[in-house]
C-alpha cells in the first residue's frame, strides 16, 4: 500500500519501521536523518523514511553507524550511485568474510560442547 502523504509523524514512523521513537531520535542526534519540525513536532518525509529503512537494514546486517553514514554520505555525493556500490561491495565482502569465520568458531564450539555434554552424560551413574 502506497503511502499518500509525504510528511509523517514519529510515532507513525516508528510504528511502521517497528523501532521506538527513541532509536529513530537516536539516529536524528547523530545526524543520520533531518525531520523537519512543525512547531514541536518532528516531520519525516518519504526521504527520510527511506533513509532510516537503510540505516535499519545496515544494522541488522552488522554494518556500524560509521560505515552506514559513509554510504548515505556516498549516495548524496554520487548521483550515479557508482562510488557508493563500489564501497558497499568492498564492505559486504568484507562482512562475508567475517560472517563465515564466525561460522566457522561457532560450528567448532558446538562440536566440542556436544563432546563435553556426551563425556558428562557418560559419567551420570544410571537412574541419577
Amino acid at each position: 500500500m502506497a503511502d499518500t502523504n509525504p510528511l509523517r509523524g514519529i510515532q507513525d514512523v516508528a510504528d511502521s519501521l517497528g523501532v521506538t521513537t527513541r532509536t529513530l531520535r537516536f539516529y536524528e542526534d547523530k545526524g543520520l536523518v533531518q525531520p523537519v519540525r512543525v512547531g514541536g513536532t518532528r516531520v519525516y518525509a518519504r526521504r527520510d523514511v527511506a533513509r532510516l529503512q537503510l540505516i535499519l537494514r545496515g544494522k541488522r546486517l552488522g554494518f556500524s553507524l560509521r560505515e552506514i553514514e559513509e554510504f548515505l554520505d556516498l549516495y548524496d555525493a554520487d548521483p550515479q550511485h557508482v562510488e557508493q556500490m563500489r564501497r558497499l561491495s568492498e564492505r559486504c565482502a568484507e562482512r562475508i568474510e567475517e560472517l563465515e569465520a564466525q561460522r566457522v568458531a561457532l560450528d567448532q564450539t558446538l562440536r566440542e560442547l556436544k563432546e563435553m555434554e556426551k563425556q558428562a552424560r557418560a559419567r551420570i551413574p544410571e537412574g541419577q
